[in-house]
């Protein structure tokens, strides 16, 4: 592997903001200085641009069956359409449903990953189900594998949801290993109940898939996970937080000391339940779980991002066609797949809705894009940041550059996009991953055998002071 010089760009990590140039060898940063000459690297100019850490995208589902169908983008697709959009590592669910063993579910993900991966990528372990079998060979599971986060559904309750036994149960074994737990919390049960007297009513259309999941469910359900967390003494992390009832639960928990995080996604931070009552059947394109919110809810989400009640960006990258996919709900909006395509345009729109609007600061934005992902889930310091001795995941990032997002030009497979017509400012120009290019001028150079697999350790840095210490080990 070559070395490589990057030089006159601004570095911007989760703490700090300043010119430097940056030397990479074998992967790693080997040197960060005001100005590095080697004869026998190649040099990047990054002149007038950014230089961030490689995006952590803590949430997606690629090749994942669903609502007797799977979702359009597979690992290739998912993962090139991640690296054009600055993210160079996934943490992607491993679904467990049926399978005796755990271990056969994960052996089936590597199966999907396998010669398909353009960025690194770690996994989350879906439970359903907790028996004495499954019991014993969860932690055996974590260790070996080096999985080191649980998922709990308390939604979809004819096909992942958990009991609150198992839900315990789960954060019991989180406590037990040091394992970080995931839930998503919504309360399945009554949803189906609220569905069916949708249905009998005869109201089918899109826009019921958000009005009979309210936003008080959602609440409901993060206060019980909560306090069934606190009760097992376990690290919960909540997933994709989309109202204000939610947030209030967290911020409540964290002031009480609760070891409680919360993830939110680009798309309840721009867009709102007004979608889904697009004429001609279009407001399907917008049928995910938890469903869009009124536009109200936007600014608690934004506020407690930027007082870091939020941790997390992620994409909940699930993606399903409109034609063919999302019309099996034509006449039952139950039967709608449930997923968006937002792997591509995560890091842009964030950057674009906050940076740029001045909702949230620089460094935040590379706290919430990358740097907190890694802290929580056992990849710091060797992602998440720009330091001597990380890994050389580098985004280059040109701040005043101008696009509008469409299908037309996206690199997802999927045939359209959520964040149609909006329009973004800054954007990634090359994405290096360990040092080698991905994307090079926005076009991707990259390989399907060079992502690899990350086991992962327990993280026992806290979110928001280990930074401070490995950011200052430049080398000036």
């Amino acid at each position: 592997m070559a070395k490589k010089i990057i030089t006159g760009g601004t570095i911007a990590t989760a703490t700090d903001t300043f010119k430097a140039d940056i030397l990479i060898e074998d992967e790693k940063i080997v040197q960060i200085a005001t100005k590095i000459e080697d004869k026998d690297a190649q040099v990047i100019d990054a002149t007038g641009k950014y230089v961030f850490p490689g995006g952590i995208d803590p949430h997606t589902h690629l090749d994942m069956p669903f609502n007797n169908t799977v979702t359009d983008d597979d690992w290739e697709s998912g993962t090139i359409a991640a690296a054009f959009g600055g993210t160079t590592t996934i943490l992607d669910f491993v679904l467990t449903a049926g399978e005796t063993r755990l271990s056969d579910a994960v052996i089936k993900w590597n199966e999907k990953s396998k010669g398909k991966a353009a960025i690194d990528y770690g996994y989350h372990l879906m439970i359903s189900d907790l028996n004495e079998e499954t019991e014993k060979e969860l932690p055996l599971l974590l260790e070996k594998e080096g999985i080191t986060s649980i998922k709990v559904f308390m939604a979809y309750a004819k096909e992942f949801q958990a009991s609150d036994r198992t839900l315990y149960k789960a954060f019991k074994i989180g406590k037990e290993t040091g394992s970080v737990v995931m839930v998503h919390c919504e309360n399945g049960s009554v949803i189906d109940e609220l569905v069916e007297e949708a249905k009998l009513a005869g109201n089918t259309a899109p826009i019921y898939h958000a009005l009979t999941r309210p936003p008080e469910i959602e609440g409901e359900a993060t206060k019980r996970a909560i306090e069934l967390a606190h009760v097992a003494g376990a690290k919960l992390y909540v997933v994709h937080v989309t109202c204000k009832e939610a947030v209030d639960e967290i911020i409540k928990a964290r002031e009480k000391g609760y070891d409680v995080y919360g993830e939110t996604c680009p798309p309840y931070l721009t867009l709102d339940q007004t979608a889904l009552e697009k004429p001609d059947f279009e407001g399907a394109k917008y049928v995910w779980s938890p469903p869009l919110r009124p536009k109200s809810h936007q600014e608690p989400l934004w506020n407690a991002l930027k007082a870091k009640q939020l941790q997390t960006i992620g994409s909940d990258q699930c993606s399903f066609n409109f034609n063919g996919k999302k019309q099996l709900g034509i006449n039952d909006f139950s039967k709608i797949p449930n997923g968006g395509p937002f792997i591509e345009d995560r890091f842009s729109v964030l950057y674009s809705e906050g940076v740029a609007k001045g909702r949230i600061s620089l460094n935040d934005f590379v706290d919430m894009i990358s740097t907190n992902a890694a802290k929580i889930f056992g990849l710091y310091p060797q992602k998440g940041t720009i330091a001597i001795g990380t890994d050389a995941d580098i985004v280059i990032f040109d701040p005043n550059a101008k696009r509008t997002i469409s299908a037309e030009n996206h690199h997802m497979n999927v045939d359209y996009n959520a964040f149609e017509g909006l329009e973004v400012l800054g954007e990634p120009v090359s994405v290096l991953l360990r040092g080698e290019f991905v994307i090079k001028d926005k076009q991707f150079v990259g390989s399907l055998d060079y992502g690899k697999y990350l086991k992962r350790k327990v993280a026992k840095e806290q979110v928001g002071v280990l930074e401070v210490a490995v950011s200052n080990s430049y080398l000036f």
